[in-house]
């Protein structure tokens, strides 16, 4: 008993000598970031919760209140450790190097960020008072930094790398040009480097990439197109067409949803996920029962419309990247998709056609057919599913 009672009073000694702050990482983060470049320097503003400024022990009194008198030399290594060396700001091609020059711990409720100018005076006003209750989790951590620029009308980029600061990290950026434009960004995670003010040839390419990367990712877009070309693979003017033409549907509903011409319900999504699968189940039936080479241009551009729509949500989050130049990027995105389609074309054909010459033609054909159809028809049921949620589970469909 005597054992067990002293290791009992070690453990409750560790417990209470254990740090009172517990560094986890936080689920939601969210980072705001205010840039304008003035004369020869640029200013980066950045707020963040001191919470996720993770390995930094902040000093408290109390049961967990930030200690604002001895916290400075502390909230300047968090802002090193985590924002500077994880913050790259380009001028062109060249990466400026930012100087910290204030820190500061505000209370929650501190509106300062709401506007620039409010945010650059916050650092000049005096700082809180000692003594003030506030937990150290719930601080936030404003740092303000300078960089040297050649000129304000520079081009300028910015890459947060601050995806370790928690699980999900929104970055919130606000670029006050020197032309008197005003852009907002929502970057989430790691970007990649996002021009401030994009050129038209800086969103021409971002879109074309993405478009390109878009369809070679989408597993359901190019199971359609490989039932939509297969059985004509060999009748080039029938396959030119055919290909027209579903390009033709999907860049009508990509642009129109591009400038608010399509639904916003949450019902939307899911009918179009569901409507995509029943496509390339619809194509694999007819792959198997009989090939209409008459009718397929027509139903490619039928389908090719709910494509679109499809192709439009993954331009959701990042048509905030087209600046000024929305309709290039619209356009450049969709040259990306056929280039992915045509470079998808350019490989199976060959390889089917090489595939054919030892199998049975229309065996073959309907062998693949049933595969993908096979494929398409879990994936209807799937999202079918989810699409009920919204109306009630339909529960007289079964």
């Amino acid at each position: 008993m005597r054992g067990w009672r002293a290791t009992v009073g070690w453990l409750a000694l560790l417990w209470l000598s254990a740090p009172a702050q517990g560094h986890e990482i936080p689920s939601d983060v969210t980072v705001r970031m205010l840039v304008r470049p003035e004369g020869r320097r640029v200013q980066l503003l950045v707020r963040a919760p001191l919470e996720a400024m993770q390995d930094v022990t902040f000093p408290t009194f109390g049961p967990g209140y930030l200690d604002v008198a001895r916290a400075e030399p502390r909230l300047r290594d968090a802002a090193q450790l985590w924002l500077a060396d994880n913050l790259e700001l380009y001028e062109g091609g060249r990466r400026v190097p930012l100087e910290l020059v204030a820190v500061r711990a505000s209370i929650p409720s501190d509106r300062s960020f709401d506007d620039y100018a409010t945010a650059l005076a916050h650092f000049a006003t005096p700082p809180l008072p000692d003594g003030t209750q506030l937990v150290w989790q719930q601080a936030l951590l404003d740092v303000q930094f300078e960089a040297p620029i050649e000129s304000a009308s520079s081009l300028f980029s910015l890459r947060p790398r601050l995806e370790r600061l928690g699980l999900r990290v929104v970055n919130a950026v606000r670029f006050f040009g020197a032309n008197g434009v005003e852009r907002v960004y929502q970057i989430e995670g790691d970007a990649g480097l996002v021009p401030l003010d994009p050129r038209w040839h800086q969103a021409l390419l971002r879109f074309l990439v993405q478009g390109f990367e878009h369809v070679l990712d989408g597993a359901d877009h190019l199971l359609f197109l490989l039932c939509l070309v297969v059985p004509f693979r060999r009748e080039v003017k029938r396959l030119v067409w055919i290909v027209t033409a579903f390009t033709a549907g999907h860049t009508a509903t990509l642009i129109g949803s591009a400038y608010g011409l399509a639904p916003t319900a949450l019902w939307f999504p899911p009918l179009v996920e569901t409507l995509i699968a029943l496509s390339i189940f619809y194509m694999a039936v007819e792959n198997v029962v009989a090939p209409n080479g008459r009718t397929r241009a027509a139903i490619a551009f039928g389908f090719g419309l709910v494509h679109g729509f499809g192709f439009s949500f993954a331009l959701q989050n990042t048509l905030q990247f087209a600046g000024d130049h929305v309709l290039t990027s619209l356009l450049s995105f969709n040259v990306g998709i056929e280039l992915g389609q045509l470079l998808v074309l350019l490989i199976v054909i060959p390889v089917l056609n090489l595939l054919f010459h030892y199998v049975n033609e229309r065996v073959g054909g309907i062998v693949l057919a049933v595969i993908i159809g096979h494929t398409a028809w879990h994936w209807l049921a799937e999202r079918f599913a989810v699409l009920q949620a919204f109306f009630g589970g339909w529960s007289w469909f079964d």
